[in-house]
């Protein structure tokens, strides 16, 4: 039996080219039960036909186990059905699977780009995953204004101008953008800015900034600074230098030394820029390269990101669930992931062949707009630019296993040291934030062996727990943390027992340990939540506090449910873990609370009023001059106001008057 989901929460919302067919089959069981997975597959094999497209496995709950992309839809998931050709960990993935969704697209390449998106969107646990950091910084220049602003920019690229990049961190973009400011004196500053200055600011007076928003420059000579600017950021360094080499020697011999020394420095900036690349990319232009490297069971695969052959920084990724897959496979699926957020180059330089090479560069061709040529270099720049890549990759992937044996060593004292029965996976760090419990707020932290998921954290308004009362708002916190959570049990995964909950946050997620910012009163008021809910023998609780120095010789307190106190030496490495994570919570809720603060300071009662939005909130203030008059306002007076109507002003008025 099919049915069709139209309103599904796993509905890809991608490109409109794509023509979804939908059918979920479910099967009772919902205990991992191979048969039952097979089962399933089979029901929505009998459906399908050979056409290219994406394919999603469902466990119980709705969850994404695994997205693939196939020519043939019918051939590739009733390969699924043959247990016995299958791997381990495809066994184990059809063991779980309870459903599956399809998406039927006009092409192969279509469907790997649609796959690439929904891996990136859901975060399979089957699939090679990236990790999930922020989007690649770009430099700016804008095409919108008269005197073009050059800036850094992250995230969708909806402004108007030129794009460059990407750059491999904003320490990168922040150098290269302050030596092109020096070098070309463009504006950074925003266009209300640029449009109320009356005066140079003082970029102008450090040689960093033309001044156009005082006429220091005209639109010509400005536009001059703008054209040389993308002929540099476009590979065109060289005759950019020459150029200005000549102008001073031109200002020189006019006597004119005050011009000849700007250009000095703006020469001094040109030659900084390319200094700093610490690749010989010359002749190459715009590729990326990519290797990968191999050990212990883990994968590193090193990137350099050339434009205009400059280097502009490279990056290390350290996909997950890499276990029983070619490496090839691997940087394939890293390929397709990292470019669904970074626009493609003309080239990618790899360092082997990858499994239907031919499509990945058809795919991205088509995502990018123009060719796109994915090869092995085999002589000359590009070769030693790929040896040199190898060699990172090798070092960048030796530190990361360095780093995780030394975490791992960590884990294990810290399982011994909190008597926990193995290495936590999730820890979650609870705090509370308030001023004479104004603005209170309690924050959550998520920490594991591969560092803190900042995906996870959250915040909790304090609603009900009384002011100043720390014991209240942590009791709060661990009530709506946990009350759906225990109502729900535990599964052997560690995740919430109920299926069709459809979350992968928080809330369908047990934690393996729960460390407090706080001493024998904050694990006190925890314990006798989870008590009321029944789970206080499934989640370890310990209390962190300063000691009677205030933690300035690292005399932290951890305190047990029991009672018992425990201290590490001043100068463990476990030690100055538990810091880190303390000191990550208190960040986080200082944070939260700060930015809560500044929102209601510039709140106004006007704005719990239902209808009142900006624009009718500024006519108010403008005609009444504060909310205190507006308050007191008869109807006739409100009727008046300027686009207020009688209905919005009967509104107001029953909004401050209920008894009238």
């Amino acid at each position: 039996m099919s049915r069709t989901k139209a309103g599904s929460p796993h509905d890809p919302r991608g490109s409109a080219r794509f023509n979804e067919e939908r059918a979920t089959y479910t099967v009772a069981s919902a205990q991992p039960d191979l048969e039952a997975g097979v089962a399933a597959i089979r029901e929505t094999v009998r459906t399908l036909k050979p056409r290219p497209g994406v394919y999603r496995m469902l466990d119980a709950r709705g969850d994404v186990l695994y997205v693939g992309k196939a020519r043939s839809l019918k051939a590739r998931v009733a390969n699924y059905t043959q247990v016995k050709g299958l791997t381990n960990r495809l066994q184990r993935m059809v063991s779980q699977c309870r459903a599956m969704e399809i998406v039927v697209t006009n092409s192969e390449a279509e469907a790997l780009l649609l796959e690439a998106q929904l891996i990136k969107r859901y975060r399979p646990p089957f699939n090679v995953l990236l990790r999930d950091d922020k989007s690649f910084p770009f430099i700016l220049l804008r095409a919108d204004h008269d005197f073009p602003r050059i800036q850094k920019h992250r995230g969708a690229r909806r402004a108007k101008g030129e794009y460059y990049g990407p750059f491999a961190s904003a320490g990168s973009v922040n150098k290269t953008l302050n030596a092109l400011q020096k070098l070309f004196l463009l504006r950074s500053c925003t266009d209300s800015f640029f449009s109320n200055r009356d005066r140079p600011c003082l970029l102008y007076q450090i040689k960093r900034c033309s001044a156009p928003c005082v006429g220091r420059i005209d639109e010509a000579g400005y536009a001059s600074l703008v054209a040389e600017a993308k002929d540099f950021l476009s590979g065109k360094s060289s005759a950019v230098q020459a150029n200005i080499e000549k102008q001073m020697a031109t200002a020189a011999a006019d006597l004119d030394f005050e011009t000849a020394a700007i250009l000095r420095d703006r020469l001094r900036a040109a030659t900084f820029i390319q200094g700093s690349q610490a690749i010989n990319a010359q002749g190459v232009g715009d590729a990326d390269v990519f290797a990968l490297s191999s050990k212990g069971g883990q994968i590193g695969v090193q990137t350099f990101f050339i434009r205009g052959g400059q280097n502009w920084g490279h990056r290390a990724f350290f996909p997950k669930n890499t276990a029983d897959l070619a490496e090839p496979e691997v940087l394939a699926d890293v390929l397709l992931q990292f470019y669904e957020e970074v626009p493609p180059p003309r080239t990618i330089l790899v360092d082997r062949e990858l499994p239907e090479q031919d499509l990945i560069a058809e795919a991205l061709c088509e995502k990018a707009g123009h060719a796109v040529a994915i090869s092995i270099p085999q002589r000359g720049t590009r070769r030693r630019l790929m040896e040199q890549a190898s060699r990172n990759a090798v070092e960048a992937l030796e530190r990361r296993l360095a780093e995780s044996g030394t975490k791992a060593k960590i884990y294990r004292e810290m399982a011994e040291f909190l008597e926990l029965e193995e290495p936590p996976r999730r820890i979650e760090i609870y705090d509370n934030s308030h001023i004479q419990g104004d603005k209170a707020l309690g924050a959550m932290v998520v920490a594991g062996p591969e560092g803190f998921e900042k995906g996870q954290y959250r915040k909790f308004n304090i609603r009900e727990a009384a002011t100043n009362d720390d014991f209240g708002m942590m009791r709060e916190v661990m009530s709506r943390r946990f009350r759906k959570l225990a109502e729900s049990g535990r599964d052997e995964e560690g995740n919430a027992a109920s299926p069709g909950s459809g979350k992968k946050g928080h809330e369908a997620i047990w934690p393996d340990l729960l460390l407090i910012d706080g001493g024998k009163g904050q694990v006190s008021s925890v314990m006798s939540v989870l008590e009321d809910l029944g789970v206080a023998d499934s989640v370890p609780v310990i209390g962190i506090a300063k000691g009677p120095h205030h933690g300035r010789e690292g005399r932290e307190v951890f305190h047990f449910p029991d009672g018992r106190e425990k201290t590490l030496p001043v100068n463990s490495p476990l030690l100055f873990h538990l810091q880190t994570l303390r000191d990550e919570v208190h960040r986080y809720a200082i944070g939260a609370h700060r930015a809560k603060r500044s929102r209601a300071i510039t709140a106004s009662p006007l704005d719990e009023i239902p209808g009142i939005g900006p624009s009718r909130k500024r006519a108010l203030l403008l005609h009444f001059g504060t909310a205190g008059k507006v308050r007191a306002a008869a109807l006739d007076d409100l009727k008046r106001a300027p686009g207020i109507s009688d209905s919005v002003a009967r509104t107001i008025y029953d909004f401050y008057h209920a008894g009238g």
